[in-house]
């Protein structure tokens, strides 16, 4: 199918500056996507965006991947209540070279620019910015946003010159890039449409030149009706210290059953007979949970690679599948220790339970062997033993450790 006919299945149509979406099947254009470095990775609220983003490569449009080391100086106002703090420099280019990162892991082998917008507003004398830019946006414009009402009105905490100043940053983002690589597109989620269209506005009124701006819609958990993306510790990373890749996996694994099919059309590139057929398998074998793990795998290794997903593919189904626990690697093992309480050889099995918290005493301890309620690599136990190779010891269905 061709690109607009691809984002209208997939839902990645939102508001957008064109007045026909089938503009982008006839010619091949220059637009950019940016991430501001607030944080030293992105999360997969950006990921959304980012695969969209992949679409329009793949249907033969030329990519700009911003990074906002200017915009990240101030930080964007939008859907914030209060003022930002601001980052030191040093934090700031710690997050631009980790925001790099994670953009050639996820566009791996597309082309694509990666630009900066600290190159270019760092050569820009105040003056000089207030009489092309500042002397070209109506404060109407500026004062007729949302976000800027409720901060300055009765209720509000208020909002700095600098915040408030963010949308004609972004706005010169897009006349530099229209000027300098004829970007004539900018992407964005939607809670960036109103940043986005001071550019489409400033392009016009300095150079009469015609732009555009297409949003894709924030991604809603259909189960709670909140904003996708959050689990019980917060938000989902795509930086392995954030979020190890096994909760990543685990992640996408655990999804209701409502909300996988549209989550496959927007976080994997399988294709729409593919997507249809898993759909159908939630219906007729919810228990088998395909959809899930085909989800998982996919975004996993989108983020993460292959071997990492195969092996916490390999992790999960010795924990919760019927896998021999020594068939696993040593990398394997490394994950597991992540994420589960490890023991030192050479204790004994109720020792173990004990002192890593599993149990609160050794009676009790004694009592759950007894009763066949523990058991090591997978094997039942009857009476307590010295482990001394490393193994996996399992409590109940879900509480396990790991002894090496």
């Amino acid at each position: 199918m061709n690109l607009s006919e691809e984002l209208s299945w997939r839902g990645f149509v939102n508001q957008t500056t064109f007045k026909d979406l089938s503009t982008l099947d006839n010619q091949s254009i220059s637009f950019y996507w940016g991430v501001d470095p607030s944080a030293d990775s992105m999360t997969i609220g950006n990921l959304a965006a980012a695969m969209m983003v992949r679409h329009f490569i793949d249907h033969g449009h030329k990519a700009y991947l911003l990074i906002g080391g200017a915009t990240g100086m101030i930080g964007d106002p939008d859907g914030k209540a209060d003022e930002r703090n601001l980052k030191t420099l040093d934090e700031i280019t710690h997050n631009k070279q980790a925001i790099a990162a994670q953009y050639s892991q996820v566009f791996a082998g597309k082309d694509f620019t990666l630009v900066d917008n600290y190159d270019w507003f760092k050569e820009i004398n105040y003056l000089d910015f207030l009489r092309m830019i500042g002397k070209n946006v109506p404060l109407s414009q500026m004062l007729g946003r949302d976000f800027i009402q409720s901060r300055i009105g009765a209720d509000g905490s208020g909002i700095s010159y600098a915040e408030f100043s963010y949308s004609l940053i972004q706005g010169y983002d897009f006349l530099h890039l229209s000027r300098e690589f004829d970007v004539s597109l900018q992407v964005c989620g939607a809670d960036q449409w109103g940043n986005s269209l001071a550019g489409v506005d400033l392009i016009r009124r300095l150079d009469a030149k015609e732009v555009h701006v297409y949003s894709t819609p924030l991604i809603i958990n259909k189960a709670t009706g909140v904003k996708f993306g959050k689990s019980e510790g917060g938000a989902i990373w795509l930086d392995t210290k954030k979020t190890s890749v096994y909760a990543f996996y685990q992640f996408w694994l655990n999804l209701d059953d409502v909300s996988v099919p549209d989550l496959l059309k927007i976080y994997t590139l399988l294709d729409k007979s593919e997507i249809e057929r898993l759909s159908t398998q939630i219906s007729e074998n919810p228990g088998a949970r395909e959809a899930q793990k085909v989800l998982a795998r996919e975004a996993t290794t989108l983020v993460h690679g292959k071997e990492r997903t195969e092996s916490v593919e390999r992790v999960t189904g010795v924990l919760f599948g019927k896998v021999d626990f020594r068939t696993l690697q040593d990398a394997d093992l490394e994950t597991l220790a992540r994420e589960i309480p490890v023991a030192a050889l050479g204790k004994s099995l109720i020792e173990v339970l004990v002192e890593s918290g599993l149990v609160p005493s050794n009676s009790e301890a004694k009592r759950l062997i007894e009763n066949g309620a523990v058991s090591i690599s997978g094997e039942k136990v009857g009476d307590d033993q010295v482990i001394d190779s490393v193994s996996l010891i399992k409590k109940g269905k879900n509480s396990f450790i790991l002894v090496r």
